[in-house]
Formats: C-alpha cells, structure tokens, sequence
C-alpha cells in the first residue's frame, strides 16, 4: 500500500491518532525560543498523560520563562481523534512552573481537571481555554486541519502545529500562506517525521502497508511514517529570511512560458532566473525556501485562486496517450493546472486538430521584489 493511499484510508476512517515524537518537536522548538518568555502555551489537542508536546513544555518551563502551560485532551467514544479513551472524561492541565525552584516538574504542582463535555477544541470549554493562550503548540487531527486553523486565525492566536504538506494546497489554507499571515516552520519539508500511534493502528500498519513506506520499526517499537507531515506557524524564524541563491539567466527555450498562465515555467527552485521580472511558476516545494522579502506569492494554479487566473481551458481537448491512442478522457481534468505547448515527454498528453498540449504538476506563482545583486 501506498503512503498516499494509506493517509487516504486514514483520512476516511478519520484514523488522526498520529503522537508526535519528542526528538521531533525538540529539533523544531530550538528555532523559537525566543518567542516563549512570559508566554502561556496551550497544547489543547493532546493527552496530557502521554502527550511529547506536555513533556517538552513542562521539563523546559523555567529555560524558557513560561508563564503558564494547559494541555488538553479530547474524550471520544468514536475514537477518531487523539486520545487514549482509557479514561472515563476529557481532561486538562494546568502547569505553573515548580514551587519549590526545581528544574523539572513535579507533579504535586499539574493541575488536574476534567471538562464537563468531551474536551474537543471546539467546545465552549475549550475556546475559553484559548482565549487565555498566548502561543498554540499541537499535533491537530488532520482531517479538521481546516477547521482548526480556522480557530486560530479567527481568535488571532500565535501558532505552530503540524499538519500534512498537502494543506499548503488547501483553498483555505493557501490564502493564509500568500498573505504572510502562516507559513512553513524549519524542519525542511521533505524530511519524513515518524509518530508513535495506538497498538491497534500499529498492528493494523504491519498487516496492510508496508515497512518504510508507511511504517519504520526503531528499536522494536512500530513507529507511522508520515513523509507528507510539515510544521505550520506564524511565528518568524531566521530560515524564513535566507535569501535564495540565484545564478541563471532567463532564456525562452530554458523558461517556456504556460499556454493558461501568463507566467514562466521553472522546474527546479534553484533555477529561478536572476533576470526575470515577470510572474514565475514554481513547484509547491518553493514554499521551503520562500522569503517573503525576496519573493512575492502571486496564486496558486487552481481554479478556486481569483487571484491568478487561468485564461485558458482544455475541455474540448482529448487525451491521448504516449503511444498516439486515445484513453477516451477529454482535457476538462486539465484545467487549472499548469499546461505547457507541445507532447509530454513521459505521460500522456492533449489534442485539439493540430494542437497538443500537456499538464505538469501543481504550480505556485511567485516574483520577485527586487533585482539581486548575485551573478
């Protein structure tokens, strides 16, 4: 089974207990932590008891001058969202630090109550919870990753979560990330993250998927793979602010120009043309090296994006293979997305009479906003 095909499944079956592991969280908070003195933190999508995000938050309190952390767990008999559901009601905690001055927390000094509703992020309970946060750390469920993030923007929280890479696609989400107002967190996109998850669903990955696809096994504990998971925020780092190495120029035969777009086509972000003005569409891995102060993000190649608009479209197109034969699809799936003249060179392709077309992969449209200095 497919990485893709298993998130699907996931998806469906609304499987979002994925746990996030320590070393992960670890390697992304370091990047912050200026942006956590006198600050209350609330984790409000995890088991406080088991949760990775509790245990950084309570062991480095004082390093990192917190003025309060609340974690938050969701009790549900469906059991479709994170949670152990070992317990009779949802819980939450509340941690001010160590009375007696010590560095690691003490349990005598956690808080322990429990919600009168189920404890889901969207309660009364838990919006009064976050009206109280300064900075939302958490691993939401990504199935309601809309919604959550919807939250947040609406309550104008800080925040820094993780997510599937596929959000930045989200016609919800990427208006966020072209407005500056949320964007991609350090750990590089491409990197896999690994999460610990229930016995069940661990049993359940061996059985059906396939070790290294959507499994690891490290040290004789079953670990999901997630290779499409990204940290999300709207917290600034010094990554975000790396300026992009530019060397080519611009040619046409290099930098052909979409027959639905008015924009040129770069394949690879290092090849960004130094000399080139005008709107460029990129692969939506951009987004890991996108400054905001080098780069301007124009839209998105769909057709939900009023901001960039494709002018051409492709349903009395047919599709035809690479063997010349036809697969009976006309080009209306085409549109949208990006579309270059001539024959594809690996897939299949378009025709209208004499002309041929073929679609690439999802494009982001950026320029540049000023004229580098480098070449």
């Amino acid at each position: 089974m497919s990485l893709n095909e298993n998130l699907r499944i996931a998806r469906k079956q609304k499987n979002d207990e994925f746990y996030t592991q320590l070393s992960d969280i670890e390697n992304e908070l370091r990047h912050y932590i200026g942006h956590f003195a006198g600050k209350v933190v609330y984790c409000n999508c995890d088991d406080p008891r088991i949760s990775n995000f509790f245990h950084y938050f309570s062991y480095n309190f004082e390093r990192l001058g917190l003025k309060k952390l609340i974690t938050a767990c969701y009790r549900n008999q469906e059991r479709d969202l994170f949670s152990r559901h070992d317990s009779e009601r949802a819980i939450w905690l509340e941690y001010n630090g160590n009375s007696k001055g010590g560095r690691m927390p003490d349990v005598g000094d956690i808080g322990i109550r429990e919600f009168e509703g189920d404890g889901d992020f969207r309660s009364e309970e838990c919006i009064e919870l976050l009206s109280q946060a300064d900075i939302v750390v958490t691993n939401p469920p990504f199935s309601l990753f809309r919604e959550y993030v919807a939250q947040l923007i609406q309550y104008g929280k800080k925040f820094l979560i993780v997510g599937s890479q596929n959000a930045v696609t989200y016609k919800e989400i990427f208006p966020l990330i072209k407005d500056n107002r949320m964007w991609l967190g350090v750990t590089p996109k491409g990197r896999d993250m690994l999460f610990d998850v229930p016995e069940g669903y661990a049993q359940e990955l061996v059985a059906t998927a396939k070790e290294g696809s959507a499994y690891r096994v490290v040290e004789g504990v079953i670990k999901g793979r997630l290779g499409n998971a990204a940290w999300f925020t709207n917290l600034d780092h010094k990554k975000r602010h790396e300026e992009l190495i530019l060397y080519k120029c611009y040619s046409p035969e290099e930098y052909p120009s979409y027959d639905n777009y008015d924009a040129i086509n770069v394949d690879k972000i290092a090849e960004i043309p130094i000399d080139w003005d005008g709107a460029i569409g990129v692969p939506i891995t951009f987004l890991d090296k996108h400054n905001p102060d080098q780069f301007e993000i124009l839209g998105f190649s769909s057709l939900w994006d009023d901001g960039f608009k494709s002018h051409t479209f492709y349903g009395d197109f047919t599709e035809m293979r690479p063997d010349g034969t036809k697969t009976g699809m006309s080009g209306q799936k085409a549109s949208g997305y990006p579309v270059l003249k001539g024959k594809s060179p690996k897939g299949n392709y378009l025709v209208r009479d004499e002309e041929e077309v073929y679609t690439l992969f999802r494009r982001i449209f950026i320029k540049r906003k000023r004229r580098s200095n480098q070449g």
